[in-house]
């Protein structure tokens, strides 16, 4: 919104700023952080005060969760709000990269609030039907996916970059778009599980959201694409912007998530920012990346994968529970000391993700 008045510019004032991506991504990162801060305490007390009892606690879970009795959930709505407002704010709104992924954010939103809703007003762990989520998600994700192929360039639509190797290029053809709500999907829900402790998957999230949001803004950029050797896609570099109120907003959310967390994501957030991280994904033509930046994540839903799969064959269990962070914790690992080594992880999967942009 205040990108217009970068038209005031004569090119020599303050005004000039506002044409640089960097300028407004730092802007947008410092108003949904302030908003995160200003705001973080007031939501929480209405949280609290709406939804009494707060999250329930899964009874087959570890027995240190029922200390958490009481604690509210929806508090991804404090990070979307500081996203919206922020994105609005400083990101260039006639670009349509920015709206699929606000589409795509805001879509997996409702569809996690949803879900909390039903999770608290039941007291009861079992939301909203899985296949009604499934179904919500794929239908927004396939929008996203036709809306993204529209908008690339026509060298690039419909086919799929393979990191690492030069100028490779995969025809997918008709079967971009359901591979696009593969991505989304997947890594929406893959986030879903792995917020299971007290900001275990914000942190992971917004490692992800920064490594995507520098391949944005590198793969906008016809110089900075000519001389690492990576596909141009115009007008991705927007999303920066988008990534930096992510951060913002999510460190805002830290605060309060931090063991022992006064408010918990929900589904309302976790549902959300991964959807965000796999339509930005998909705009950037850096889906496969994406396995790399969020490889916790993948781990996270593999574990439940294999596990579920394993037991209906076998009847016994390869985790003592799944997701894997839960494993770790039915092993007497202490929940602060799993979370601070898989935010490490995160890291050094998002710097390997970083290097695919120079290796080629």
């Amino acid at each position: 919104m205040l990108y217009w008045l970068a038209n005031l510019s004569d090119g020599g004032d303050v005004f000039n700023l506002f044409r640089y991506i960097t300028f407004r991504a730092g802007a947008a990162f410092f108003t949904a952080l302030i908003f995160g801060f200003l705001f973080g305490r007031p939501l929480i007390d209405i949280l609290r005060r709406k939804q009494g009892k707060g999250q329930p606690i899964r009874t087959d879970g570890p027995q240190t969760h029922f200390v958490k009795a009481g604690t509210p959930t929806m508090g991804g709505l404090l990070i979307l709000s500081a996203m919206l407002v922020s994105t609005l704010l400083w990101a260039r709104l006639d670009n349509g990269y920015v709206w699929i992924v606000l589409g795509v954010t805001y879509g997996y939103a409702l569809i996690g609030f949803a879900d909390d809703y039903a999770k608290v007003t039941k007291q009861n762990v079992k939301g909203v039907s899985s296949r009604v989520r499934m179904a919500l998600g794929l239908a927004l994700a396939a929008v996203a996916g036709i809306a993204a192929a529209w908008l690339h360039p026509e060298n690039l639509t419909g086919q799929l970059a393979l990191p690492v190797f030069k100028d490779v290029l995969i025809n997918l053809g008709i079967f971009f778009v359901p591979f696009a709500m593969i991505v989304i999907v997947g890594a929406a829900n893959a986030v879903n599980l792995t917020d299971g402790l007290d900001g275990l998957a914000i942190m992971p999230a917004m490692i992800a959201a920064g490594t995507l949001g520098a391949i944005a803004y590198v793969v906008g950029r016809v110089d900075f694409t000519d001389y690492l050797g990576v596909h141009f896609v115009p007008g991705t570099g927007e999303l920066f912007v988008f990534t930096a109120a992510l951060i913002g907003g999510g460190l805002g959310f830290l605060w309060y998530n931090a063991p022992p967390a006064a408010v918990f994501m929900g589904d309302t957030g976790s549902l959300a920012l991964g959807g965000a991280l796999g339509a930005i994904a998909v705009c950037t033509k850096h889906e496969l990346v994406l396995a790399i930046v969020g490889g916790l994540f993948v781990v996270e839903a593999m574990s439940v994968i294999i596990q579920v799969a394993y037991f209906k064959r076998t009847g016994k269990r390869v985790f003592l529970m799944a997701p894997i962070h839960h494993h770790f914790e039915k092993k007497g690992w202490a929940e602060p000391q799993i979370v601070i080594r898989f935010w490490i992880i995160s890291l050094i999967l998002a710097l390997i993700g970083l290097a695919t942009l120079k290796v080629r």
